[in-house]
């Protein structure tokens, strides 16, 4: 208990003191004249008054014995419960409800009885017993109202700080996400291109003497991938620089597979394209769907480049018995030596993200003849594909 709190009790009990003491040395006209003893029980009320907030139930228990004793001797006076209601008060407003029921009980049952015990008294007046069981009650009510104000208000705060919490939680949960999806976004863009321009940068270089026009073909394929990688980089800042007044590229799209696989070279591998009557009816799935489709594809086969050495990959959609969009890439390996894996990258990691944000899933897994083989599964919201959405969130 600090010096400043121990002052402050100090000054109240001074205080009541002063009131009751006051009433005491008033004798009104009925009333026993003040004498030693009832100073005596002015003393212990005050003394037991100044604990009332580091030992409330003594306080309670001290002034209480002075109030009734006063009683009891045939002392009237409107400001002698003063200390044993200020006391009452502070019990219940730092307490808790039963502490307080129990000892308002007592306390009625005793201020009630003190009431009829001096009334018996020949000569003397007669305090009421209803009055005086009421009168420890209003401090204790006072002090449960406050008590429970408070508590209420501390309830509130502390919802307010857990909401605050929440709210923080939310912001750095979503923050990574978008971190997340800028890195697969910059992982896309930047492997696929810079792989893409390898392999046309290794053809150019073969038949740069005995072929030039297929070298300039290369390079001129190496630079237009270039100028696309800058393009989608660039889209990509606006957005993180929340320019709305700048043009925006469209996602990319179904439709846009064709010129995907173009910037491979004829035998670096040979990509076909399967289901392309999808490409012709984009409108069919979701913007989603096809943007989380097109950039599997191309980190698959991001992925045949780096680490395969096959001459031949095969790209396959097609919609499944559900409503869903299935995709397939499959390469007839071997592996490339020193290339890697392409199960310690982020690349398969990306991938699953991808389709785990429409709902769908990803297998991937070397074949038993050679190669290696990615298919994603990924339901659409789309109708018709409503009851894919709902299997594949459920597996």
């Amino acid at each position: 208990m600090t010096t400043k709190d121990l002052g402050r009790d100090l000054a109240l009990s001074v205080g009541v003191g002063c009131l009751t003491a006051a009433d005491l040395a008033s004798n009104v006209p009925g009333s026993r004249e003040d004498d030693p003893l009832s100073w005596t029980l002015f003393a212990v009320s005050v003394l037991g008054l100044a604990w009332h907030r580091r030992r409330p139930l003594i306080a309670v228990v001290v002034t209480g014995a002075g109030s009734l004793g006063w009683t009891l001797i045939g002392h009237l006076g409107e400001l002698l419960n003063l200390p044993w209601m200020v006391a009452l008060y502070f019990l219940a407003a730092s307490g808790e409800r039963r502490r307080t029921l129990w000892v308002g009980a007592i306390a009625v049952l005793a201020s009630g009885a003190a009431s009829v015990l001096a009334g018996q008294e020949v000569g003397r007046p007669v305090p009421s017993p209803v009055l005086e069981m009421g009168i420890p009650v209003v401090p204790l009510l006072l002090g449960e109202v406050v008590r429970g104000r408070r508590e209420l208000t501390a309830s509130y705060a502390e919802r307010a700080h857990r909401a605050e919490r929440e709210r923080e939680r939310e912001a750095e949960r979503r923050v990574r996400e978008e971190r997340m999806r800028i890195a697969r976004e910059l992982h896309d863009i930047v492997a696929h291109t810079v792989s893409a321009m390898t392999v046309q940068a290794g053809v150019a270089l073969d038949a740069l003497d005995r072929r030039p026009e297929v070298s300039r073909a290369a390079l001129r394929q190496v630079r237009a991938s270039g100028r696309e990688a800058v393009s989608e980089l660039r889209t990509t800042l606006k957005v993180l620089r929340d320019e709305p007044d700048e043009p925006v590229s469209p996602a990319p799209r179904l439709a846009q597979l064709p010129e995907l696989i173009g910037r491979f070279p004829e035998d670096r591998p040979r990509v076909r394209l399967h289901g392309g009557g999808l490409l012709d009816d984009g409108d069919a799935v979701s913007p989603l769907v096809q943007l989380a489709a097109y950039r599997i594809v191309q980190e698959a086969l991001t992925n045949v480049v780096r680490h395969s050495r096959a001459r031949r990959a095969a790209v396959s959609l097609h919609r499944d018995e559900l409503g869903g969009l299935t995709v397939e890439v499959v390469d007839e390996g071997p592996a490339r030596p020193g290339g890697g894996s392409a199960e310690t990258g982020f690349g398969l990691l990306g991938m699953r993200e991808r389709a785990h944000a429409v709902g769908g899933t990803l297998e991937y897994g070397p074949l038993p003849d050679g190669g290696f083989r990615v298919r994603a599964t990924l339901p659409d919201e789309r109708p018709g594909g409503e009851h894919g959405t709902r299997e594949g969130r459920t597996t």
